[in-house]
């Protein structure tokens, strides 16, 4: 008896043992989100993203990137990573080994073998919401990262190509960041010049939404001639493997008289509304000297066929008197008159 309890000990002991190990086996590995070595604010919500700097320098380091560690995975497990709007690399910059905006996939699988831990790090070149999709043992969690606009680094300038004097025409400035982000905040100069006066105005592009990077400005167009425009910042230095920044563009605006053009038209008109007075002249005498010709042949045919019916008549008559005679003299030989 006494054997057989302690067999049923070493059983219910050896069975507890096997219980905890499959729990801590099965247990939901630890994630840690760091920036540049310190607890990432937010990243758990689409509404409260992980803030990163765009990697502006072409260089991913620490502080661009979004450090995903996951720990206590069980070993042998595969943890695969799926990104949008961001981008995932295996490791940071390093002098011996750069990784730059142009380095990295969308989607990374990381097999623990015997470890226990897997680490990546996402970053992104937009300012659009972007998402990483973890998933380790069949159970995914998404986290939220946004990129934040680096230096202002190319503008643009929107303006009509004309407009009529005196009116008001729309400028509008726009700011982008290396990557084309559009960049609020950012100070745009204009300088408007006509007729030799030249007006210089600092312009901030907007933080708004709806208007976000961009600013408008109205001018006034002179009574005639044209409007040079040209825009301008202090942008910044180039950075070799990414776009290379623009300073300064122009535009020009024409300034159209419109009394002026409508005169011209109504000249065109009038000259082509003489023309065609003309050729409507010309067509209906035309049309009236073919009627009369017509009227002219019919006539003459009318007096030949008439007098072809009278030579007509005068022969059938003299035949008939003829052939009459003939009858009477030569009863047996009779010829037809003609009817």
């Amino acid at each position: 008896m006494n054997s057989f309890k302690k067999v049923s000990l070493i059983i219910a002991a050896a069975l507890t043992s096997t219980m905890l190990v499959s729990t801590a086996a099965n247990a939901a590995p630890t994630t840690t989100l760091t920036v540049a070595g310190s607890a990432a604010t937010g990243g758990t919500a689409a509404t409260a993203p992980v803030a990163l700097p765009v990697p502006a320098d072409n260089s991913i380091d620490a502080a661009d990137a979004l450090k995903i560690a996951l720990t206590s995975v069980d070993t042998g497990t595969v943890v695969t990573a799926v990104a949008t709007n961001a981008t995932i690399v295996s490791a940071l910059a390093t002098s011996a080994a750069p990784v730059t905006a142009s380095s990295g996939t969308s989607s990374l699988t990381v097999n623990t073998g015997t470890g226990t831990t897997a680490d990546f790090y996402v970053y992104t070149k937009t300012t659009a919401v972007g998402t990483v999709a973890v998933t380790v043992g069949g159970n995914t969690t998404t986290y939220y990262v946004q990129g934040t606009a680096g230096a202002l680094n190319s503008i643009a300038l929107s303006a009509p190509t004309s407009g009529a004097a005196g009116t008001v025409a729309t400028l509008k400035v726009t700011g982008y960041d290396v990557f084309g982000n559009v960049k609020g905040g950012a100070t745009i100069n204009t300088l408007v010049s006509a007729n030799g006066a030249a007006t210089a105005t600092a312009l901030t592009t907007d933080t708004a939404t709806a208007t976000l990077g961009t600013k408008e400005q109205s001018v006034t167009l002179p009574a005639s001639g044209s409007v040079a425009v040209t825009a301008y910042a202090t942008v910044a230095t180039a950075v070799t493997g990414l776009a290379a920044p623009v300073g300064a563009v122009n535009a020009t605006i024409t300034v159209r008289d419109l009394a002026g053009e409508l005169a011209v038209k109504n000249a065109e008109v009038a000259s082509l509304t003489a023309q065609l007075a003309v050729a409507n002249q010309a067509k209906a005498t035309a049309e009236a000297a073919l009627a009369a010709e017509k009227i002219s042949s019919a006539t003459a045919k009318a007096a030949s066929d008439l007098a072809l019916a009278t030579a007509n008549a005068a022969y059938k008559a003299k035949y008939n008197a003829l052939a009459t005679k003939w009858n009477k003299a030569n009863p047996k030989a009779k010829v037809a008159l003609i009817k």
